[in-house]
């Protein structure tokens, strides 16, 4: 049996009924009717005679679950995000942990130059002028063409950010010491300190790890022209908040624009939401059909090589995947 952990809501929003279907032609799927995200003994209780979980976003999938429930062999997140998913505790009850691969590079990317195209042009803040019975002026703003990209971490994100932005008619540069970017695509790879000086728009798009958290701090947007945007769209920790606070208060930079927070669903922090030099948006740069349906549909396909005994793309601890190992 499958459990299908996504609340009702959440469920029509990032899982639909073609991914549903799918699953039920692997295998009898159990749904969530709690109305809530799973957690604790409610999600045990769920689990209760499941073999596999297909986990989504919100549920709190911790030791309890990897402990408590008994029949569990493999734990399918349907995101690339497993900050709610103790790996360590399932691994150590030999459970299999997969997850999607990110099928939503080219939906951020899409959200990072409407960023940019608002941030310019001042698009938001002068349809909020005209709702509140103001009068904006009319004012010179530049086009994307005369503006110079900085991108942090050329993935999957920053390589369709690239590519939009070089057919946009901009000037690129590209910050990854692990990654060397081919001079022929026109991107022009530079070090950190260089891309703060230079870049009008600021993108960092780097995973979460201890050497990235608070990489854009004080120092770095002290580094930056006082006319340049930050633009946030991947994790909260690489942005030192309180930094950007006051990089903002003493018009360090020009303002700022973010998908992501620090808080457990990746909001961004309302007291910087709420400020007139910051666009934010509630964590919303993967949420199209195209994105949801691709990692939806990816679960359902590793559910059907976990009930084939197989180990699928996206195994995150395969050599501690004893359950599966004895069923096959």
């Amino acid at each position: 049996m499958i459990l299908l952990a996504h609340a009702e809501e959440e469920r029509a929003l990032y899982y639909g009924e073609e991914a549903l279907a799918g699953l039920r032609a692997l295998d009898e799927v159990r749904l969530n009717t709690s109305g809530r995200p799973l957690e604790g003994d409610a999600f045990v209780a769920a689990a209760s005679g499941c073999a596999i979980i297909v986990g989504d976003i919100k549920s709190l999938a911790d030791a309890r679950i990897f402990i408590g429930a008994s029949s569990l062999v493999a734990y399918i997140h349907g995101h690339v995000d497993t900050a709610r998913v103790d790996i360590t505790a399932a691994s150590d009850n030999g459970i299999l942990v997969t997850r999607a691969s990110p099928g939503f590079a080219l939906a951020v990317a899409e959200l990072v130059i409407g960023f940019m195209i608002d941030l310019t042009r001042g698009i938001t803040r002068s349809t909020l002028m005209w709702r509140t019975g103001g009068s904006p002026e009319t004012a010179l703003s530049s086009q994307l063409t005369s503006r110079i990209l900085g991108i942090i971490g050329y993935g999957n994100i920053g390589r369709q950010l690239a590519m939009l932005a070089r057919a946009m008619g901009m000037r690129v540069l590209v910050n990854d010491p692990y990654v060397q970017v081919d001079p022929e695509t026109g991107l022009e790879q530079v070090s950190f300190d260089d891309l703060l000086k230079t870049a009008d728009i600021v993108v960092p798009l780097v995973a979460a790890t201890p050497s990235t958290r608070n990489l854009i701090d004080a120092a770095a947007l002290t580094r930056m022209k006082p006319s340049a945007f930050l633009i946030n769209v991947s994790r909260g920790e690489v942005v030192d908040e309180a930094a950007l606070e006051q990089a903002l208060d003493r018009r360090i930079i020009a303002g700022a624009a973010l998908d992501v927070g620090l808080d457990a669903f990746r909001m961004p922090a309302p007291r910087l939401a709420s400020r007139d030099d910051v666009l934010a948006t509630p964590h919303i740069g993967g949420v199209t059909p195209e994105a949801i349906r691709h990692q939806a549909l990816e679960t359902v396909r590793q559910v059907a090589a976990i009930l084939a005994g197989e180990i699928p793309p996206g195994a995150i601890n395969p050599d501690r995947a004893i359950r599966l190992r004895s069923c096959r």
